[in-house]
């Protein structure tokens, strides 16, 4: 919820949650690469939120391990969504632990 004192160009706002099905090592997922699965998430995302892609300021994912998924995935992923080539996208690679 933005409050009135605050810029609605600079507050961050949830308005959809998504997430990927969770699969087994090997198992039936196994053929679909990260930013696959993440594009699937991001159309969902935008078709349930009812928000225009092109009011998007930045599509910001997580990514843990990036080794064979190529360059940017987070890129692939929002363009391969639904977002269109001027928004912006940045990874966060960060392992745990």
């Amino acid at each position: 919820m933005i409050k009135i004192n605050q810029d609605p160009k600079t507050t961050a706002v949830l308005v959809s949650a998504v997430r990927t099905p969770i699969g087994k090592f090997m198992g039936g997922l196994a053929s679909l690469r990260a930013p696959e699965l993440g594009s699937l998430v991001i159309r969902a995302a935008l078709e349930r939120s009812g928000i225009d892609p092109q009011d998007l300021d930045e599509a910001i994912m997580g990514h843990v391990i990036q080794a064979g998924t190529g360059q940017a995935p987070a890129r692939q992923a929002a363009y391969n969504g639904g977002v269109p080539e001027t928004v912006p996208a940045m990874t966060i690679n960060k392992v745990c632990g």
